[in-house]
């Protein structure tokens, strides 16, 4: 088998996501997470599918907030609504602790399985969350293949045409996978999903301590060789110099193919505030659904041109901001708690 993970603008079958099961992450914010769970979703819905995962006992709660009609965003109409199943699970961040998906060489989709452990045992337990791509897969009805490398799939982002982009800051940190070199991640990420090169950015967010950096908060690739990225203008953000050394490493690639990047800068960013705690919400955390782009917003005057800049990027998709500085309280954003479940690529 020689899997190889499909880009995210490929078709997609449905998006999952899981419900918030976790009070003690949320605080007094867990109320509102469920309701910005349930915008994203329902926004999302609009677009394409969605299967949500609840744990035992909470399908009835997720239901009753999320509905289960085609979803209410700016849309296209094709969405066909939201089903919602029960699954052990500890957290809710789908991206991270459910399967990769790829394509086998005979075009059917395939769940790779990696090892989760928390961001590097930052949150108790663990153990229904690294067990849940196993239980999902069956669930699916998709084949399994294993792999002992931790990683989290907002640390990844690919062209499905064998490139892969990432950060030092993540997949290198000591909490993930300490016995394995570079060369030896490189190597998992080649038989697992197809990747013939790695781009390394040095940088994540300064201030994305919950990940250690995932790549799906500075960059994405939303096109064959063609990549958004985080650019703030504003020299007094803390990442204002590490997003231009980000930037002279794409600027200094070429992909799998041998082609040179088309770079797209968002310089915008935005700010919110929740339970007292000053959030950054970011912009690049987008899910790239059937014909649309679903990005966090901050509710702030910089969202509208973010939004224009990620629109004018993505030509023939309707871009639906979503309030999202709850998430971001969270630690993540609208990417980091979705999956796209890709169609499979039978002939």
């Amino acid at each position: 088998m020689n899997p190889r993970m499909p880009a995210e603008w490929a078709e997609h079958d449905a998006c999952l996501m899981a419900w918030p099961t976790r009070p003690a992450l949320w605080g007094p914010a867990f109320e509102a997470a469920k309701q910005e769970y349930a915008a994203v979703a329902r926004a999302i819905a609009a677009f394409e599918p969605v299967l949500m995962i609840a744990a035992p006992g909470l399908a009835e709660e997720a239901r009753a907030a999320c509905g289960t009609g085609t979803g209410s965003g700016a849309g296209t109409g094709t969405g066909t609504g939201i089903e919602v199943i029960e699954l052990p699970i500890d957290d809710s961040w789908l991206r991270d602790s459910g399967p990769v998906f790829a394509h086998d060489e005979h075009g059917a989709r395939v769940g790779i399985d990696f090892r989760f452990n928390a961001w590097g045992e930052k949150h108790y337990p663990w153990t229904a969350d690294d067990k849940l791509a196993s239980l999902l897969l069956d669930r699916l009805g998709t084949p399994r293949v294993h792999s002992s490398m931790i990683l989290e799939g907002g640390a990844i982002t690919v062209d499905g045409e064998g490139t892969l982009i990432t950060t030092e800051q993540c997949l290198l940190h000591p909490n993930r996978n300490p016995r394995m070199s570079r060369a030896e991640i490189e190597d998992e990420l080649g038989r697992r999903l197809g990747i013939e090169k790695v781009i390394w950015l040095p940088y994540g967010g300064l201030e994305d301590t919950e990940t250690d950096g995932h790549v799906d908060g500075v960059a994405a690739y939303v096109g064959p060789a063609k990549v958004v990225v985080s650019l703030p203008e504003d020299p007094a953000h803390p990442d204002h110099a590490r997003m231009r050394a980000n930037l002279a490493v794409l600027e200094a690639s070429t992909d799998a193919r041998g082609r040179a990047l088309e770079i797209v800068p968002v310089p915008q960013t935005t700010y919110g505030e929740v339970a007292g705690t000053r959030v950054e919400v970011g912009y690049l955390n987008f899910y790239l659904a059937n014909g649309g782009c679903v990005v966090p917003v901050g509710g702030t005057p910089q969202d509208d041109a973010a939004l224009a800049v990620l629109a004018a990027a993505l030509p023939g998709r309707t871009v639906v901001g979503v309030p999202a500085p709850v998430l971001a309280y969270g630690g993540g954003g609208v990417h980091c708690i979705t999956q796209q479940l890709p169609k499979e690529a039978r002939a």
